[in-house]
């Protein structure tokens, strides 16, 4: 279920990320109703700059002479522009000129002054497609003042950012028939460069009497080479989609994904099947051979010093033997150090070094009936931020408790990396360890079955790896329900927090949760601005997008909301999380 909140959040998420706030505006230039698009909207350090417009002529404006009037220019500049000789002034219908106008910065959007005489029996909605092409919207002449039969016209153009390569963004009206293959061969550049300057998804679908814009590195030249169909007299354009090769191409893409996917999910649910049905049976017939040849019991193991103490059931000792290295308490204490406090790093928890390897593994040890629990859900994991259960030890002449061997990342827990104050964690791995660890509840939520809650998520059970991944450890392995699910939810709001702040909360996240009450929207933007950077952690210096920072605030606060029910699910949390990464 997508709650409000997730769909506010994905668009801020979003749009907070865009390098420039254009847009493209779908609905045909007729219509009277704004959106996003319809003016493109610039910053307040932009101010003017000189661009073009693309103008197609047509059997009113047919001729250089008439279209320099209709723009206001140089009739010889636009000569010398389009490539043309005064003897070639009269254009075939449909040819594209170039027309370089003034782009301003007026109230927050980009245009084009220009004034110009109503001929009598003449709408705005003629003015807006027939005569200018939808280079301007019928809903903002409707908001233009004009004075008497003169009326202003903000025509649609845009500015390129100063740090941007891009050194014109052309204004271009679409007919029916045009295509960004088209459009990339007319002007040398890639339908990308196009889509990236639109903030178009790839292969995005475009409609006539709209315009798009152009990006060049380079002053304009229109390639005429290039074939075109001569589009129909303007008014009479259908508002339909402009389909190309690479719309049919896409469209065939997603059929063939589409029935790929159904075919290899198929097949991983038969191949799972069967490997399940061939486990079972080995484990059957070593079960039988066990039992027929060397019976278990309490007694016998615990008679047995080199095979360690237990009552661990049969079938579970056959899968530690061929699944998990099984440590001996000798071996265990050798690399402890006899569970010195030196080596001692968290509540029962002791730093070990592999007598193999020479690496550094995390020895737990846990309480007896835990044990074969812990190692059933470690034997359906397998996810790379997650930490791996190496091996097992079943005590020494004492069958309440036994030990875990799992692997231990380099760097530690978060909470000691964000306490360090000698090696503060920067902004973009903070962002990645979230990830992660979005990632992994993810995971055990939704991709394994049956799905588990940690139950336990803190910045003390995440370790941190030499390349600073994170990684879950101490799982408590419960079965997924709703209300599980939701206390990960929570729990992962709180580390959200203290990733931001660099803050430990100790008291069940209600420390954190009440400091972040601003980002409920009570207050003004400068406001909560102004409380967020006094929020975050001072290491970090500011050296951190706010855009981002807010997104990931108002993410963390959804997750601690105090009704269950009213948090998002960790699959909502991982979508938005990725678009941050």
């Amino acid at each position: 279920m997508l709650f409000p909140w997730f769909i506010i959040l994905m668009l801020t998420c979003f749009n907070l990320t865009r390098s420039d706030p254009q847009f493209y505006d779908s609905s045909d230039c007729s219509s009277d109703s704004s959106y996003p698009g319809s003016r493109y909207t610039c910053k307040s350090h932009h101010k003017s700059c000189s661009t073009f417009l693309v103008y197609k002529a047509n059997q009113n404006f047919n001729s250089i002479s008439t279209i320099s009037r209709l723009f206001q220019s140089d009739f010889h500049e636009l000569l010398r522009l389009n490539n043309l000789s005064p003897s070639s002034d009269i254009l075939v219908s449909g040819r594209e000129v170039l027309v370089p106008v003034i782009c301003s910065c007026i109230h927050n959007f980009f245009q084009a002054n220009l004034s110009y005489i109503v001929p009598e029996n003449t709408t705005l909605s003629d003015i807006a497609c027939d005569v200018f092409e939808a280079l301007v919207k019928f809903s903002t002449l409707l908001a233009s003042q004009g004075n008497g039969t003169e009326i202003h016209l903000p025509l649609k153009c845009a500015c390129p950012d100063t740090n941007d390569e891009v050194m014109y963004l052309i204004t271009y009206p679409l007919v029916e028939g045009d295509g960004f293959n088209l459009l990339s061969k007319k002007f040398g550049v890639s339908p990308m460069d196009i889509w990236t300057a639109n903030h178009f998804d790839p292969f995005p679908t475009v409609y006539p009497n709209t315009t798009i814009l152009i990006p060049l590195k380079n002053r304009p030249v229109i390639d005429f080479v290039i074939p075109d169909s001569p589009p129909p007299a303007p008014g009479f354009l259908p508002t339909i989609t402009v389909e190309n090769s690479i719309m049919k191409l896409k469209k065939l893409y997603i059929l063939v994904s589409v029935i790929g996917f159904c075919l290899i999910v198929t097949a991983l649910v038969l191949c799972l099947w069967y490997a399940k049905t061939l486990y079972k049976r080995k484990i059957h017939t070593l079960m039988s051979f066990n039992t027929r040849s060397s019976p278990l019991s309490c007694s016998t193991l615990r008679s047995s010093p080199k095979s360690g103490n237990s009552c661990l059931s049969p079938d579970l000792l056959v899968g530690v033997k061929y699944s998990l290295k099984h440590y001996s308490m000798e071996e265990l204490r050798k690399a402890t150090n006899d569970f010195s406090e030196a080596n001692k790093i968290g509540d029962r928890a002791y730093k070990a070094t592999s007598l193999i390897d020479n690496t550094d593994m995390m020895i737990k040890q846990m309480r007896f009936e835990d044990t074969r629990k812990m190692i059933d859900v470690h034997t359906k994991i397998n996810h790379i931020n997650i930490v791996n259960l190496l091996g097992a030890c079943y005590g020494d002449n004492n069958l309440s408790c036994s030990y875990l061997a799992f692997e231990l990342p380099s760097n530690g827990c978060l909470r000691k990396c964000l306490s360090d104050s000698t090696s503060s964690l920067p902004w973009h791995r903070r962002i990645q360890i979230a990830f992660d660890i979005a990632t992994a509840l993810h995971y055990l939520h939704n991709c394994i079955f049956p799905s588990y809650a940690h139950m336990d998520v803190n910045s003390r059970n995440i370790l941190i790896t030499e390349k600073w991944r994170a990684k879950l450890t101490n799982i408590r392995a419960d079965i997924v329900g709703e209300s599980s699910e939701r206390v990960d939810v929570f729990e992962y709001g709180v580390v959200l927090l203290e990733l931001m702040s660099g803050r430990e909360d100790k008291k069940d996240g209600k420390l954190l949760k009440d400091c972040v009450g601003f980002l409920g929207g009570d207050d003004s933007e400068g406001s909560c601005f102004e409380k967020l950077r006094i929020f975050m952690d001072p290491s970090l210096k500011e050296d951190y997008p706010l855009a981002e920072a807010l997104c990931l605030g108002v993410l963390a606060k959804a997750c601690v909301e105090d009704d269950p029910l009213h948090r998002p699910s960790m699959d909502d949390v991982h979508k938005v999380i990725v678009r941050l990464v």
